[in-house]
């Protein structure tokens, strides 16, 4: 049972703490919807979306109202394409038809973002996998709300690194292809290691082969509530803080578990998982940096925040697994520039270099994220930086991600402004060292030892 002082607590935590729901989102396998024909998938992919997605919005809605819970996302995420495509498409221009398709379908139900106009190439490409890769650009130069992510590498099979060397320049087309929004559609394009089957955060979200014909998976975010706890506990033992930030996060996987629970029932739709992820905003009081600055770093990237940061992820998952038996995604802190007020704050005073980030990255859920170079960054130096993102992931057996933009026209000291969720940022500089001989090379880095567990 939940008790009136919960009731008055979790309220508290919405009104004054910038407690929200982040995303609900509804995986939905488009295995099914595979033609001989283009016109003839797209046909398929539509129906079964609007048949399994057609009431999210409105159900998200009423839940919102019903509860007093700010659900501030509703999405989709679906089969990565190359799968469903491979038996129509035979240029990067059918699967370009195909966005427009989801494009389309995806604002008739409402929804803010569809996920999974993506690739899983941990391994190898097929034909289809390539088509895919080459026609992200236009696609999402094309389209208004659908997101891309292509995972490249994973602790099972190594790097592809032929891969990488293709994203490096997709990226840049990418780019290129939205130089008139500030190259905007590579904040929709990520690159994987490790990626999760049941992931409902943008851009990285797919519906997994492995899971139900759809599922529903909540997303929650509260750093604003765990930096409200902290202060209550400024100067105490590591012990005190660990438990507070422990406490604090059962506290939010309580509210999405409730939300999960009557959006599963109220569609009909099987629950898949809650994922915990401290996913920062621009607005103030909604800072990852904040937490890190609580903690007892002067700003983010000073020394000591990668430990800071592992200790937080690390107790913020103790305390969702305790309030939920089914804690998935990627759940833990993310660390994106242009999305947090404090990183921004602290990437314009050059206490956080895209170095450290790196650094940071070994221990927080996610990777390079939402970070804007110079427009002129060759793409070996972006396929470099994925590779080197990559490697975490794989050695350390996490997951790992790129969303990187050069933004075109743009340089050292520059301000992008990207608008709502993703803020802005500024520009930050890149070592000016190349890599082209080591990312040129063919072929895939190998597996290390430790994934031979069988």
């Amino acid at each position: 049972m939940i008790g009136i002082s919960e009731v008055l607590e979790t309220n508290e935590m919405i009104e004054h703490e910038n407690l929200d729901v982040r995303t609900v989102t509804i995986g939905i396998s488009l295995l099914d919807c595979a033609t001989t024909s283009v016109e003839g998938t797209c046909a398929k992919i539509s129906a079964k979306i609007r048949r399994y997605a057609s009431r999210l919005v409105p159900t998200a809605d009423s839940i919102s109202r019903e509860f007093g819970i700010p659900i501030v996302n509703k999405r989709i995420s679906i089969t990565p394409i190359s799968l469903v495509g491979a038996s129509c498409c035979r240029s990067p221009k059918d699967y370009v038809t195909i966005a427009k398709c989801l494009d389309s379908v995806a604002k008739e139900v409402g929804v803010n973002f569809l996920g999974g106009y993506s690739a899983v190439v941990s391994k190898g490409m097929t034909a289809s996998d390539r088509l895919l890769i080459e026609s992200i650009p236009e696609a999402l130069a094309s389209t208004d709300v659908i997101c891309s992510s292509v995972n490249v590498g994973s602790t099972k099979a190594g790097i592809n690194m032929d891969a990488v060397r293709l994203m490096g320049e997709i990226v840049k087309k990418t780019a290129e292809a939205t130089a008139d929004r500030d190259s905007l559609g590579c904040a929709k394009l990520v690159v994987l290691c490790n990626a999760p089957d049941d992931n409902p955060f943008m851009a990285g979200a797919f519906h997994g082969v492995t899971e139900e014909d759809a599922v529903i998976n909540v997303g929650v975010s509260g750093p604003g509530v765990v930096k409200h706890a902290l202060e209550s506990v400024r100067g105490e033992s590591f012990e005190v803080l660990c438990e507070t930030i422990k406490k604090t996060a059962f506290k939010i996987t309580r509210v999405g578990q409730l939300v999960a629970q009557e959006a599963s029932s109220r569609l009909g739709i099987p629950f898949g998982i809650i994922d915990l992820s401290l996913a920062p905003t621009p607005a103030i009081g909604d800072s990852v940096a904040d937490i890190l600055h609580e903690i007892g770093v002067e700003k983010a990237g000073a020394p000591g925040t990668t430990a800071c940061l592992a200790m937080l992820n690390d107790q913020v998952k103790k305390g969702g697994v305790m309030a939920s038996s089914y804690v998935g995604g990627l759940s833990g802190a993310f660390i994106p520039v242009s999305e947090d007020q404090g990183m921004i704050e602290a990437a314009e005073c050059g206490a956080l270099t895209i170095e450290k980030l790196e650094a940071m990255t070994c221990v927080c859920s996610v990777g390079l994220d939402m970070i804007a170079v110079p427009g002129d960054t060759p793409a070996t130096t972006i396929s470099g930086i994925i590779a080197d993102e990559a490697a975490i992931g794989m050695v350390n057996q996490k997951t790992t991600a790129v969303r990187i933009i050069p933004v075109i026209g743009k340089t050292v000291g520059d301000t992008v402004e990207f608008g709502g969720l993703l803020g802005y940022a500024p520009v930050m500089p890149v070592n000016q060292y190349g890599c082209a001989g080591f990312v040129n090379r063919l072929g895939r880095i190998p597996a290390p030892i430790h994934s031979f567990k069988n």
